[in-house]
């Protein structure tokens, strides 16, 4: 049992002066970058007393020096030095000085000055405590180094650590950017169920939950809403698009996680070229105004994203790069090809699928792009649109960028005969012990019936913000998953 936290002496010894060390609010009415930006120019020795600040923020260092105290203040804006002549403060206020430290949350009123040395500060002219920290935070210049301390105390972190606050800024504009483009482009945002009680839309292993009123298993979604916002273009929406958490219950490393953002949209009378076209204009749009740039080193590549996107075919890369033609091989074949690459694959679950699939991803790791892979066999697209010239392949598309696919897409499939047929196969697949085989939906398959237009469908996940940082998947995330600490 946890052991009950007792407040220290110092929160007696404040509330005795008459201040609460947890406010309920403080009303300011500037930010420190504010400040900055109005008085960065004031000449050393000068001060403007015409008007007074109320900031408020994290004590960040405390240096006295005789009857002057320094501290260094910080809001999410920025920093700022603060000047405190201790005689100049009411007696109770002097007292407060003396119980307040570092990482303490405070409040100050005063006007802004240039020291001698030229540093602009805040000369304080009253201040008061928020919130009276029990805790230090560490150094930021000797602060977090193990990782796994890093991600279980990320509040620290961030605190501490500035390329991850920035990281966390850009992250929130990357959406931004991705969604305003949508809607520039005449999509309308949608939201779809994250209970299902089918996983369908991808491959992947899924969460399994209880639903206590219905006394029924859900799964937590794989995917941002394939198959329901197919069912909007049943209902007659030409184009939508989801941003939104999946779930799936999967391996750690440096591409994967298990909960991830993840946006897929869906686009009326469109196919997987108009769809390829669209999402490159999109991948450099969000690249220029996240990142301010179409240049990248990323996972040992040096990637332009202005140059002419290539496209590389399935099946011939796959035969260039292994010798295997895997339109016409067998799963005996693909397994002595994996070994003799030193390819590890989970033995118990392998299929021909599965095979083909470690094979591609042996391949991936040679491209760097940026471009598209095309042709995909059908096998591993049961989803997608099968290519008139050839039935054995399909009108899909995924982008590959630095050795790894950062966005799937394809001409959808809408014949409700085929779809319930490789349903059948995929079915076949999971009843031998495949987990990521996807589910026979017999509701989705009957709103095929109803008829769906042609169509073209997209979905990327927050691998592409990773990738665009140069930074694993975890720690392009806000709060990874951890396992708990032992109590």
């Amino acid at each position: 049992m946890q052991e009950q936290l007792k407040y220290p002496e110092v929160i007696e010894k404040i509330k005795a002066l008459g201040y609460e060390p947890y406010a309920r609010k403080f009303d300011r009415n500037a930010t420190i970058s504010e400040i900055r930006q109005r008085f960065e120019s004031l000449k050393p020795d000068t001060r403007d007393e015409s008007v007074i600040f109320r900031i408020a923020g994290r004590i960040r260092t405390r240096r006295e020096h005789g009857k002057l105290i320094f501290m260094d203040l910080e809001d999410f804006s920025g920093r700022i030095q603060l000047y405190i002549e201790v005689a100049k403060l009411t007696k109770r206020e002097q007292e407060l000085l003396m119980l307040i430290s570092t990482s303490d949350i405070i409040g100050v009123s005063g006007f802004p000055l240039k020291t001698k040395r030229g540093e602009l500060s805040l000369y304080v002219k009253e201040i008061t405590i928020l919130t009276k920290a029990l805790k230090t935070i560490p150094n930021e210049w000797f602060g977090l180094k193990d990782q796994e301390t890093r991600y279980r105390q990320r509040y620290l972190d961030i605190l501490i650590n500035k390329e991850v606050k920035d990281m966390i800024i850009k992250r929130s504009l990357f959406w931004q950017n991705m969604r305003e483009f949508l809607l520039s482009k005449g999509f309308i945002e949608v939201e779809t169920p994250v209970l299902e009680s089918r996983a369908g839309g991808a491959s992947a292993k899924p969460f399994i939950t209880h639903h206590n009123a219905l006394d029924i298993d859900l799964y937590l979604r794989i995917c941002a809403g394939e198959l329901w916002q197919k069912r909007l273009l049943v209902a007659g929406f030409e184009k939508t698009f989801e941003i939104g958490r999946v779930f799936r219950n999967e391996g750690i490393d440096m591409e994967h996680a298990q909960d991830y953002t993840m946006m897929e949209f869906y686009w009326a009378y469109a196919n997987y070229k108009m769809a390829m076209e669209l999402v490159e204009e999109m991948y450099k749009n969000i690249a220029l105004k996240t990142f301010g740039t179409l240049k990248f080193e990323m996972r040992g590549f040096s990637v332009d994203l202005g140059k002419k996107w290539e496209e590389y075919d399935y099946v011939k890369t796959v035969k260039k790069f292994t010798d295997i033609d895997i339109l016409n091989t067998n799963l005996e074949e693909c397994l002595k090809k994996l070994n003799e690459l030193g390819v590890e694959y989970d033995k118990k679950k392998i299929n021909l699928e599965r095979a083909i699939d470690n094979l591609w991803k042996y391949c991936r790791k040679k491209i760097g792009g940026p471009g598209f892979l095309i042709n995909h066999p059908v096998i591993v697209s049961p989803l997608a649109k099968r290519n008139p010239e050839n039935p054995n392949i399909t009108e899909r598309f995924q982008v590959i960028i630095a050795g790894s696919e950062i966005g799937n897409g394809y001409s959808e499939l809408n014949d409700p005969v085929d779809q319930a047929t490789r349903f059948v196969e995929q079915q076949k697949l999971r009843e031998a012990g495949d987990e990521e085989a996807q589910m026979f939906d017999r509701d989705f398959v009957e709103a095929l019936e109803y008829g769906m237009p042609p169509a073209a469908g997209f979905g990327v996940s927050e691998r592409l913000f990773a990738f665009f940082a140069n930074k694993p998947v975890r720690e392009a995330q806000i709060f990874p998953l951890l396992r708990p600490e032992k109590e």
